[in-house]
């Protein structure tokens, strides 16, 4: 779909009283519901979606009953996972994060008819919002609005993991979302959507050298496609081996000055501790859903004084949040796909498929049947 096509208003059909959600119903089972629509309030405004990328690996934790919100309780004040009731059950019925919108009408100043959003509503053919409660992105003009995906939560977590990357450097000195990889090598475990990003975030905002590992053939062709150099962490040669012979800071220190980990898999937080230099900080953006087998803290971790961080989107380094925000975040995310848009759209969104496709696609993700890098739900004018 182009540009102008996405932004042509197409009727709201007013006269519907139901919106369209995808809804995990069980382990295993996807459907399409149809649910009441709430009516506008005063203040509020309507959204018709156009588009809603998937975040395979989060969304599947919902249909595969690996996600810990189904199994346990989650204690917000003490920040524990606790005995009791799970917060989460089944149907799930908001089921992704990734939207782009049409406001359809509008009840407030804040929000002006007609215009393209980015929001965090789930897989649905439109929503109702609140300006104060809900997340809204005003999409500029000049961004192709199927990238606007990106913008309101999933490239503010790459771009959170490199704000992590300089308060770690920095402290709350920060200025620049580069300041913790400019002039640094930089190394990114994973080749998905969340590494991508972040690799093409880190070389943005001026590292001197940004090498991929992933041991998937297709997705090491998407990272060199967008011109980053890739490793087979799974080959017959030693990638962090390469990595520490050719980045050498003098006697005995050799590595990435800074790792960002992009893949749940305990084995690849292993490797990112391998390939970083002796006390350097892997900055950890990966949802892990197993135990941690092949994670040897007994190892490089150990005797090299790594340092691990979690780079979480609910939280920014408690040092900068007086001065940096999801909004900011949000905005940073704009700027890198007004720069590498072009081959962000031709290179990691690898299928566009029509919303009432997406029980059937999700079904294959699980079973795994089919393999998308970036899959992105598409809706038809209302």
């Amino acid at each position: 779909m182009t540009e102008g096509t996405a932004r042509m208003a197409g009727p709201d059909a007013a006269a519907e009283k139901t919106d369209r959600t995808l809804v995990v119903e069980g382990p295993g089972r996807v459907a399409v519901r149809d649910e009441p629509r709430a009516p506008v309030p005063p203040g509020g405004f309507r959204v018709t979606t156009v588009f809603s990328g998937v975040s395979a690996g989060t969304e599947l934790s919902y249909i595969k009953g690996t996600n810990p919100f189904l199994s346990q309780r989650w204690d917000p004040g003490l920040g524990l996972f606790v005995p009791g009731e799970p917060d989460a059950g089944y149907p799930v019925t908001r089921l992704g994060y990734m939207e782009v919108g049409q406001v359809a009408e509008s009840r407030t100043p804040m929000i002006p008819a007609g215009g393209i959003v980015a929001m965090t509503y789930g897989h649905r053919t439109g929503y109702t919002g609140d300006p104060v409660a809900d997340r809204v992105v005003p999409l500029p003009e000049d961004l192709d609005p199927l990238l606007g995906i990106y913008v309101a939560h999933m490239g503010p977590i790459c771009a959170n993991g490199l704000l992590h990357a300089a308060a770690d450097l920095c402290g709350p000195g920060v200025r620049s979302l580069g300041d913790g990889v400019r002039g640094r090598r930089v190394a990114v475990v994973g080749a998905g959507v969340v590494a991508l990003l972040t690799a093409l975030l880190a070389r943005r905002h001026g590292a001197a050298s940004v090498v991929v590992l992933d041991p998937t053939a297709g997705r090491q062709a998407a990272a060199e496609r967008l011109g980053l150099e890739s490793l087979d962490p799974e080959g017959p040669d030693d990638a962090a081996a390469i990595l520490k012979t050719r980045w050498r800071h003098g006697p005995g220190d050799r590595g990435a000055d800074v790792v960002f980990q992009c893949r749940g898999q305990p084995t690849a937080l292993h490797l990112a501790l391998r390939v970083a230099r002796p006390q350097a900080t892997v900055i950890d953006l990966a949802f892990y859903q197993e135990e941690a087998a092949g994670l040897r803290l007994g190892a490089e971790f150990h005797h090299n004084g790594l340092t691990v961080r979690c780079a979480q989107i609910g939280r920014v380094p408690r040092e900068l949040a007086h001065t940096w925000d999801r909004e900011r975040l949000s905005a940073e995310t704009i700027d890198l796909l007004r720069a590498d848009g072009t081959a962000i759209r031709q290179h990691l969104i690898t299928a566009v498929i029509p919303f009432e496709g997406g029980p059937e696609f999700f079904a294959d993700l699980a079973a795994q049947r089919r393999h998308e890098l970036q899959a992105v739900l598409a809706f038809k004018p209302r």
